[in-house]
């Protein structure tokens, strides 16, 4: 593809994981080309690649989330089951929560797979869209205006991948090296530009280059740490299709979760001086001393392969650009780069998909180009990153013993919450269904006052709880043994 012609939009968007890729679906259209730029060499196969530390650890695709690319990407749900992923309904995991068991359930699937095959499949769809291109070896260095509306977006060319298209005429890698080390390429002109570079932004320098005051920063860190290991593991010795043991304060935790190729996932995590060991002897210890012995168990019941992946860049962090004064026309922020979750919660694939739905509304007709509408976009985009960071963070709060919010709407919701979660632990599917819908962000926080939920707790307080939701089976040989009788019936 050459370089955009007379007439046409560029829109150039620095960052090609899930929330780069998914935008660049989001803003594709006649009339307008499309570049997504990474540092990374990006790979014909499902490989992890450096510019994506979290590759290795278990994700999930929620059900939320999987509606929402699907109106991106007509059928990726079916081509993600087509390469490997696994369909489960969360509804039969075996989930250990703060307060016990959940009880069975049926839920909408959510899609497990390991993150190198979910961005696979999602970059061989957007690069067939037409107009659009991936461009691997792009380091961006710099963003500036190139008079009242364009911008010029700054890189440097370490090298080109394989799998990446060659450059363009007037981009050839056969240029002078700069100073920061690579091959300085000549500068992509653009309209529009989307900045979807995850935690390593560097939007906050760009916007003080612009002469933008500052953006306020919030941040809770729990210091969560994870260590993960890939498991080949019997399908025919597995009774449960996951197993999650969700952290305490001053407790670890752990997920055992299938993926592609008949592997399991299976990892322990921890906050605080409580995060896992690097090394497999060191795992096995830790998740040997969780509330519940079922991963060590599911880990000792398979085959290890690899060595121990660790990851700890787990900080909630949200920068308020919707609190920037003159936000530039024509500038975007989202993903990681706008707001990063905790990934303990799963959340982070299902609001970036969210997001590049909202820029495509805001889009319409080549909107986003216009004045203001840039700076709408990002308020509209903080905005649905709210639900979920208030969940993140008062559950990391929690495990950090950080100080919890005073206010009595928050207060009132928290103790709500846990009653909701008391009756869901004795039994009630209802309870858990509410719930379930809440942390998938299916649902918002106010689903959980119905009457006929609020109705039914009151019926609790004067019947009774019942008994705690017992310990579901993980392993074939958790089993009950069936008695049987004399071959042909005899007494």
């Amino acid at each position: 593809m050459g370089e955009p012609g007379a007439g046409q939009e560029h829109v150039v968007v620095i960052g090609a994981g899930i929330a780069g890729l998914l935008t660049a679906a989001a803003l594709a259209r006649d009339g307008r080309t499309v570049t997504v730029l990474d540092r990374d060499d990006l790979p014909d196969a499902p490989v992890p690649r450096p510019g994506v530390p979290q590759g290795r650890q278990p994700h999930l695709l929620l059900h939320r989330g999987l509606l929402a690319i699907e109106e991106l990407l007509p059928g990726f749900g079916a081509e993600l089951l087509a390469a490997g992923a696994v369909p489960v309904d969360t509804g039969e995991l075996a989930w250990l929560g703060t307060g016990g068991w959940a009880p069975p359930s049926h839920q909408p699937h959510v899609l497990l797979a390991t993150r190198p095959l979910i961005e696979h499949v999602a970059r061989r769809r957007v690069q067939a869209l037409p107009g659009v291109r991936a461009v691997g070896g792009q380091r961006v260095t710099g963003l500036r205006r190139d008079g009242a509306s364009r911008w010029l977006v700054d890189a440097v060319t370490a090298g080109w991948s394989d799998a990446s298209p060659p450059p363009s005429p007037g981009r050839s890698d056969a240029v002078p090296p700069s100073s920061t080390g690579g091959a300085a390429s000549p500068p992509w002109p653009a309209d529009l530009v989307v900045d979807a570079s995850g935690r390593a932004s560097r939007l906050p320098t760009w916007l003080a280059a612009l002469g933008r005051a500052e953006a306020p920063v919030e941040e809770v860190d729990a210091h969560l740490g994870y260590a993960t290991v890939r498991v080949r593991l019997p399908a025919e010795h597995v009774v449960a299709p996951g197993v999650v043991v969700l952290p305490q304060r001053g407790r670890g935790g752990g997920i055992a979760v299938p993926a592609e190729g008949g592997r399991w996932t299976v990892s322990g995590t921890g906050a605080g001086e409580q995060r896992p060991p690097r090394d497999l002897p060191g795992l096995r210890d830790f998740l040997a001393a969780l509330r519940d012995d079922s991963l060590v168990r599911l880990l000792a019941a398979g085959e290890v392969e690899g060595d121990v992946a660790t990851h700890r860049q787990t900080a909630n962090r949200r920068h308020r650009y919707d609190r920037v004064t003159g936000w530039p026309d024509g500038l975007l922020v989202v993903g990681d780069a706008l707001c990063a979750f905790d990934p303990v919660y799963g959340q982070g694939m299902t609001v970036a998909a969210l997001e590049a739905l909202a820029l495509r509304r805001a889009d319409g007709a080549g909107r986003l180009g216009r004045p203001g509408v840039a700076a709408r976009a990002v308020r509209t985009c903080v905005r649905l990153g709210e639900l979920p960071w208030q969940m993140a963070t008062s559950a990391d709060r929690v495990l950090a013993g950080l100080p919890t919010s005073r206010a009595p709407v928050s207060v009132l919701a928290g103790r709500w919450i846990a009653e909701v979660d008391r009756m869901s632990t004795h039994g009630d599917v209802e309870a858990q269904l509410a719930l379930s819908r809440l942390y998938q962000l299916a649902a918002t926080p106010t689903s959980l006052l119905r009457p006929r939920l609020v109705a039914r707790w009151l019926r609790a307080r004067v019947r009774g709880l019942g008994p705690p939701v017992r310990r579901p089976p993980v392993l074939r040989d958790e089993l009950p043994v069936v008695a049987r009788g004399p071959v042909g019936g005899a007494r």
